[in-house]
């Protein structure tokens, strides 16, 4: 058991050897095109999304005029004056429902084995089938208090800076435009903060005291995507997502949109299942899967740093697309026979 520990934080801690080595300017484009790819169309189905949801509440409630915006103001006027209490409301309210019931349903799946119908798209199909229930409760432990201890209080200081800096709760909305273009830039932020900060924990000195806890899961699931270290959790998991709107002045509706997203998104990333129709976990499920690969979130930096050079070897770099029929990629792409087999 020492031996098999000791190999996992040497995994863990590695650096890329010289077979990572970034590869020419033609695949770092190609990188970056699949990245402006992913961040665009993600705009462009919140676009879509948006307006179509405007259309049917204002239709169904019979609304004139700007629904959302009168939809904020009442809401302004039912906490005005009280500004910090509604930064607070909407910044952790909606984003902790998106996490946990997003994180229900995939823990039905995880702790029952059914339906057969969402197992079958397990990435690691020997895995958590089902999860440890020991391992799991432990890791609810920790994220509870993560958010609690952590996450809570970092809201209350990100909502005085940018009361400082700004007004993130004034009594107008942002155009719709406006706020896709923050998202965007976000997104961009957090890829470079993550990315950078991600592998600082995977040196040798901080891998063993900090990031090794949140690897304990080499199967990840969803809830894990915030099982980790406190301070990993300041420096990796939180600072790269609320420094966009900090910087931009932006407003509470986009801040709290953001960090909805940011969260579902790690669940995905973190899920173990690649289900149709939803962006793919391969690239992140692999980095658990092999320590010292694949860091970022769209693979841009890992490509500049040739951080994803072993990954796209794998047949998993060929399972990392938009699934978008009802065959699980583990059987319109099966692994290779094993030799002597």
């Amino acid at each position: 058991m020492m031996v098999e520990t000791k190999n996992s934080d040497m995994k863990g801690a590695a650096t890329t050897d010289s077979s990572s080595r970034q590869e020419g300017p033609g695949g770092l484009w190609d990188s970056v095109k699949k990245a402006a790819f992913v961040i665009g169309s993600g705009i462009l189905f919140l676009a879509a999304f948006g307006n179509s949801l405007t259309w049917h509440l204002q239709r169904f409630w019979g609304a004139s005029g700007d629904f959302w915006q009168n939809l904020w103001t009442k809401l302004y006027l039912a906490f005005e004056g009280h500004d910090a209490a509604l930064f607070f409301f909407g910044t952790m309210l909606f984003p902790t429902l998106t996490f946990w019931v997003s994180n229900a349903l995939l823990l039905l799946v995880d702790t029952t084995g059914k339906p057969s119908f969402i197992t079958r798209y397990r990435i690691q199909v020997d895995k958590n089938n089902p999860v440890d229930p020991v391992k799991l409760r432990h890791a609810v432990k920790t994220v509870l208090f993560n958010q609690v201890f952590i996450s809570g209080p970092m809201v209350v200081v990100v909502y005085y800076l940018m009361s400082w800096l700004g007004n993130p709760c004034g009594p107008e909305l942002p155009t719709f435009h406006w706020a896709l273009t923050e998202l965007a830039a976000f997104a961009i932020l957090e890829e470079i903060l993550f990315y950078y900060s991600h592998r600082l924990f995977h040196h040798p000195g901080l891998y063993k005291h900090f990031h090794k806890q949140h690897h304990e899961w080499t199967a990840p699931i969803g809830v894990v995507a915030i099982y980790a270290h406190p301070l990993e959790h300041v420096i990796s998991n939180m600072l790269p997502v609320v420094i966009g709107p900090v910087i931009l002045g932006s407003h509470l509706s986009t801040t709290t949109l953001w960090y909805c997203l940011a969260l579902f998104s790690t669940t995905i990333s973190h899920c173990g299942y690649h289900l149709p129709f939803l962006p793919s976990p391969e690239f992140h499920d692999f980095h658990h899967l092999r320590f010292n690969q694949c860091f970022g979130v769209f693979g841009v930096l890992d490509r500049l740093h040739g951080t994803d050079t072993k990954f796209r070897q794998t047949k998993q770099y060929e399972r990392h697309t938009l699934l978008t029929s009802l065959t699980p990629l583990t059987e319109s792409i099966p692994d290779s026979p094993k030799k002597g087999q």
